[in-house]
């Protein structure tokens, strides 16, 4: 039985957490918010009615006096961190971002590494949640290690989760349900985890001097990960990510596609997944193809939607990835072709536009300069079903209004055009 005597109920802070799970119980019936939600639906079906905005606003908030907790015990200043971002990004950032009324926890799953242990440093933060890392990549020559690599293996406390949400079902008792919903991995590009194993720079020589191997070390990583899958599914861990759920690199999960049925548990065929290859942005899309998408294909296949790229340029793969056959939104990153894609997209696709982050993050805030990149990708998104989206945001030099400044003139701007 878990130790349940780290969740104490401190008087004080159930009134704190009450106050602000009413709030959030307004914040979602508020006719703005309901309409929210019904644009993303309609975005989601290939009826966009017009732009939707989202700003990743934590780095504005964090430098705000509201961010400063006042709950006592660790378990409730969680609870009430998430509670005043939201409605922090509602009243303060106006952005499309959707509140629901409920409190979602998720099960408590672990894993063993794969055989060999990944060395991490980190270097002192010296501004926001920006630092940089040294890691050791344990496989050192591709060919001798590589049978150092074992299955992962997962397990899940379910007496520990249940016991969890009991205390949050006790806590908001009469305010707000709690369900078990939650992820247990960003992205499904396995490249990332291939870097981490052999270095980046290995990966890119190994496509040269030693394909066999590396394809060795892809297929590894694309069994492991629909091994992991099979585990989530067989344990009945899975759940809906088709609402305000954070899904692909940045977007909304809201769909009415998902789930493809009703069969009782939830299934991959029932969720969107991410994919994408962000460190591979100078391989040839036909070396993209050899050693990273088709390693891809077989994980994103085994979900209803996908979400494909994150800061990568698509626009120089494209004839690789529209082979996807769930594919439904693409990341368009401040270094991709816009007209390019806008006119491959069409309305089959959601192109979800990223700003460069630079435009609100340098010292001068340049107001037409942002009109402007707006401006560019409405008009060359005009008949595309869009989302723009700023993220990446590691500094505002110390102005956290910038962020919502930039959501009014974003929407200045679409309204405009």
């Amino acid at each position: 039985m878990p130790d349940i005597s780290q969740w104490k109920m401190n008087p004080d802070d159930l009134a704190i957490l009450h106050s602000l799970a009413r709030r959030k119980l307004e914040i979602a019936h508020d006719p703005v918010n309901l309409e929210r939600k019904r644009l993303w639906h309609a975005l989601d079906e290939d009826r966009a009615e017009k732009p939707m905005v989202l700003a990743e606003s934590w780095v504005a908030y964090d430098d705000l006096p509201d961010s400063k907790l006042s709950c006592r015990e660790d378990w409730a200043r969680g609870l009430e961190a998430g509670f005043r971002y939201e409605i922090f990004q509602f009243e303060k950032i106006g952005d499309d971002h959707v509140v629901e009324p409920w409190i979602n926890c998720n099960w408590h799953v672990s894993g063993t590494d794969c055989g060999v242990e990944v060395k991490t440093r980190w270097a002192e933060r010296v501004s926001g949640n920006i630092s940089s890392r040294q890691w050791d990549y344990p496989i050192k020559d591709i060919r001798r290690d590589l049978d150092r690599l074992r299955p992962r293996g997962f397990r899940v406390d379910r007496e520990a989760s249940l016991a969890w949400k009991a205390h949050l079902e006790e806590a908001f008792a009469g305010l707000l349900p709690v369900r078990i919903r939650g992820g247990f991995f960003w992205s499904a590009g396995m490249t990332w985890p291939a870097i981490e194993l052999i270095g980046l720079e290995n990966m890119m020589r190994y496509m040269y001097t030693e394909p066999e191997s590396l394809h060795r070390l892809m297929a590894f990583l694309r069994d492991d990960c629909l091994a992991h899958i099979d585990w989530l599914e067989k344990e009945d861990l899975l759940s809906l990510n088709n609402e305000n759920d954070y899904i692909g690199s940045g977007s909304m999960g809201y769909s009415r596609a998902l789930p493809q049925g009703d069969n009782g548990s939830v299934k991959p065929g029932d969720m969107w997944v991410l994919s994408e290859s962000q460190e591979t942005v100078s391989v040839s899309p036909q070396m993209f193809e050899e050693f990273v998408f088709q390693y891809q294909l077989p994980v994103i296949e085994r979900f209803g939607r996908c979400y494909y790229g994150c800061c990568e340029p698509v626009h120089t793969r494209w004839n690789v990835l529209k082979k996807i056959p769930n594919l439904k939104r693409v990341s368009i990153s401040p270094w991709c072709d816009e007209e390019f894609m806008a006119r491959e997209m069409g309305r089959d696709y959601v192109f979800s536009r990223k700003p460069n982050p630079t435009l609100i993050s340098t010292e001068r805030f340049d107001e037409e300069a942002i009109r402007s990149d707006i401006r560019k990708t409405l008009r060359a998104a005009a008949g595309c079903n869009v989302e723009i989206i700023m993220k990446d945001v590691h500094t505002l030099c110390g102005r956290p209004e910038r962020m919502a400044r930039w959501v009014e003139l974003t929407r200045q701007t679409i309204e405009e055009i």
